[in-house]
């Protein structure tokens, strides 16, 4: 039979540069897997993790069929979807819609980033039916996301104009390995002679695409960018025209920062004051400047809200905002936002438990919630204070896992394992910042393996949720959701019609028309509404809390690895391959106190909790700062968990702020 060739995208989700995908088929099988040449976002470019999507299908480790257990410590059995689902329809009515919690992650995700059909559906589930349901964003960049909102500048330019652009490309805990095609725009800046910096805890791997790199001391991002400004207003290299045409607040913003000198800043930031003085010059005299802003590791620390409220004052200051080349490049959650089919007016009065990462925990613990479902996410492993989680988990009535593969929660709390379809086994569309992909169903799906939109369907039917599925087959959720001026109005068979991809109605340049979502409509140096909240009303800097261990610890991303997926790339053998196992970054000098040579077994340890890992001993960290990829099992058994911002203001923007604190101090020892 001969092999044939179809149009989709890479499941692994790296917003905001998803890449374009061909995938061959034969025989109703999938072959192989390339990266789409003529996807304008990607350009035929696939990296390691789309290469190792192929590995999902076919896999001995993923999960075929509905399994349930009697005992959490017992063995598994193979059953059927009506024994599954009649299980946790009938657990649900027992606890009472209010008991009952659904939480998706960005597994569910894979085939909708950026239209997000499946946890619209879930939402309108959760909505309809009465039961908790939490914002995902919160995992990832909500928290950041917030400071930049009280600021008022959301919106930011496409990866594209970087690399047309920018004069200067400030990457701003921004590591590419998170959205690594940003990259080729980064190298044609480069080569038009733009100045590219990279400020991180550590020499990530954008640091090898900079001509410049400052390692700051971890969460105090804050007090770097509150110094720049010291400079920039005290040698009055700000933008007086557009500060005094399009922001409020600066005559408290200039006193404010009057304390903030570099001097001040550096034995906090480990930033010298002449370095620090040249930075703020470089940036407020280069026009235009662009800041890429860290999506996630920059802000798992109590203040980290406020590093990207104090950053996000920068291109205000400097007149950065609406014109090409300038304001913030491509991050996470910047995407374009369709329509919404959640149903959220419809949500029955009750007693929810707020979109806060450690009020959820409480939840658990305290037996608000008695049934959970999870969808495409390893809870274990997304929320700081795992072990709290854990005990959590473990006095639910009811655990139910829906994914792929097995992971660290399903393996030690569900109860219902069930059996999800992977990217080229349903219908789904993906968008860019700047295009709407479809994703079309290519082959059958393996063994039993259900899409979330059927799961939530037959859960519906069975607990009697009215208007649930008012749609007659299913792209009309889809079409639903894509009913929008930015996408033209498409549909599914209109995408299909034009070969799966279609430009987004939208400007290249975030903030075009100089208006901000704020109550002034205006940057907001000064925030009453961050005040009414109950917050400083001008950014400042908060130093982290005083702990006895004496190494920071840090968690971000590799090219290898992005969040929960795939049981944490563990179930693809080039993924596990490339990265076997956890490795800490750890200074030179902080080894040798300790006895410790690279490749070493070490401990990590603090009160509450420790891990196993290997030493990777390093010029590329600097001391008393230590670091590891994310996800790895025992990892947030080190990390605080303590609410970063009060309730009222999680939902403040419609996305979720509601991370705890990632905060950790650990020693090492050899294991």
């Amino acid at each position: 039979m001969s092999v044939t060739t179809h149009r989709t995208m890479c499941p692994m989700n790296c917003h905001p540069t998803l890449c374009g995908m061909l995938v061959d088929v034969e025989d109703g099988r999938v072959v192989g897997v390339h990266g789409d040449p003529d996807n304008p976002d990607s350009r035929g470019f696939l990296c390691i993790r789309g290469q190792a999507s192929r590995e999902i299908l076919d896999n001995p480790h993923r999960v075929l069929h509905p399994m349930v257990r009697t005992a959490r410590s017992g063995a598994w059995r193979q059953a059927s979807w009506d024994e599954a689902l009649d299980t946790i329809a009938g657990r649900m009515r027992a606890a009472g819609p209010e008991a009952v919690a659904v939480w998706t992650g960005h597994g569910l995700a894979a085939n909708n980033y950026g239209t997000r059909l499946h946890s619209h559906l879930l939402r309108r589930f959760a909505n309809l039916y009465g039961s908790q349901s939490w914002n995902a964003t919160m995992i990832c960049w909500g928290l950041g996301a917030f400071g930049l909102g009280i600021t008022g500048v959301l919106d930011v330019n496409t990866k594209e104009d970087l690399g047309e652009h920018a004069q200067m490309v400030v990457l701003w805990g921004a590591n590419l390995a998170s959205q690594p095609n940003t990259g080729r725009h980064l190298v044609a800046a480069r080569r038009r002679g733009a100045h590219v910096v990279t400020i991180d805890v550590r020499e990530t791997e954008a640091a090898r695409q900079s001509d410049e790199v400052v390692v700051i001391k971890p969460g105090t991002d804050a007090a770097l960018a509150l110094a720049m400004m010291h400079v920039i207003v005290a040698q009055q290299r700000y933008d007086r025209d557009f500060v005094a045409r399009h922001s409020v607040g600066f005559e408290r913003l200039a006193e404010h920062v009057r304390a903030y000198s570099p001097a001040w800043a550096a034995p906090i930031t480990g930033v010298s004051a002449e370095r620090i003085v040249a930075l703020a010059r470089r940036y407020a005299t280069t026009k235009p400047a662009m800041i890429v802003i860290g999506g996630s590791s920059m802000y798992k620390g109590t203040a980290g809200w406020q590093a990207s409220r104090a950053i996000a004052c920068l291109p205000a200051l400097t007149g950065n905002l609406g014109i090409p080349g300038g304001g913030f490049g491509p991050r996470h959650g910047a995407g374009t936002h369709l329509a919404n089919i959640t149903a959220d007016d419809r949500r029955p009065p009750g007693r929810y438990v707020p979109n806060q990462m450690s009020r959820i925990a409480d939840a658990l613990v305290d037996g608000t919630v008695r049934v959970l479902v999870l969808a495409g996410t390893d809870m274990l492993s997304s929320f700081a204070d795992s072990g709290r989680v854990a005990q959590g988990l473990a006095r639910l009535d009811l655990v139910v896992s829906f994914d792929l593969f097995m992971n660290d929660t399903s393996r030690r709390f569900a109860d219902i394992v069930l059996p999800a379809t992977a990217w080229v086994e349903e219908l789904g569309a993906k968008a860019t910042n700047t295009h709407l992909y479809l994703m079309p169903k290519i082959v059958e799906p393996a063994g039993e393996c259900r899409s979330p939109m059927w799961l939530v369907r037959e859960l519906a039917r069975r607990l009697e949720v009215k208007d649930f599925f008012p749609w007659d087959d299913e792209t009309g959720p889809l079409d639903a959701i894509l009913d929008h001026p930015r996408t033209r109005h498409a549909t599914v068979a209109a995408l299909a019609a034009e070969g799966g991809i279609r430009a987004l109605d939208v400007s290249h340049v975030g903030h075009p028309d100089l208006t901000f979502a704020t109550p002034s409509g205006k940057v907001e140096f000064h925030s009453e509404r961050a005040a009414a909240l109950g917050l400083p009303a001008l950014p400042t800097y908060e130093p982290l809390p005083a702990e006895s261990f004496p190494l920071r610890f840090r968690q971000g991303r590799t090219l290898t690895h992005f969040h929960a997926f795939y049981d944490h790339g563990r179930a693809l053998p080039s993924l596990a391959e490339a990265d076997p196992e956890p490795e800490l970054w750890i200074a030179q000098s902080d080894a040798a106190a300790r006895g410790v040579s690279d490749g070493a077994a070490i401990r990590i340890w603090n009160a509450r909790g420790e891990m196993r890992a290997r030493a990777c001993v390093t010029a590329r960290i600097p001391a008393g700062t230590v670091w590891m990829r994310d996800g790895w099992e025992g990892l947030n058994t080190l990390t605080a968990g303590d609410a970063v911002l009060p309730d009222e203001a999680v939902d403040v923007f419609g996305f979720s702020g509601g991370q705890a604190s990632f905060d950790a101090c650990v020693d090492v020892a050899l294991a």
